[in-house]
């Protein structure tokens, strides 16, 4: 039976072969997933990979890119935005 801690499924069950030839299972911390952009669903850069509490400790400047929809949109589509936006100013001060 395994230990009342292992029952959940808050961590991962690997199978891992030992030397003898048994297999036997390990207990593991589940990896997050890798954070997407909301319009195009790419995996976001300069977002480190950590799970919550590993995540929470870190400054603030290494959380997210420090550019406008930094954590939120990937590059490209950021570009696309403030174009849009640009337009769209330009278009209202004529």
């Amino acid at each position: 039976m395994p230990a009342g801690k292992h029952k959940s499924r808050t961590l991962r069950r690997v199978f891992v072969k030992s030397p003898g030839g048994n297999t036997k299972i390990q207990y593991r911390k589940r990896k997050t997933a890798k954070l997407t952009c909301v319009e195009c669903g790419k995996g976001l850069h300069g977002i480190p990979n950590l799970i919550r509490s590993r995540f929470k400790n870190l400054p603030k400047s290494k959380k997210k890119p420090q550019r406008p929809y930094g954590g939120n949109l990937c590059s490209a589509c950021t570009r696309k935005k403030m174009l849009l936006k640009a337009k769209s100013f330009m278009e209202k001060k004529k």
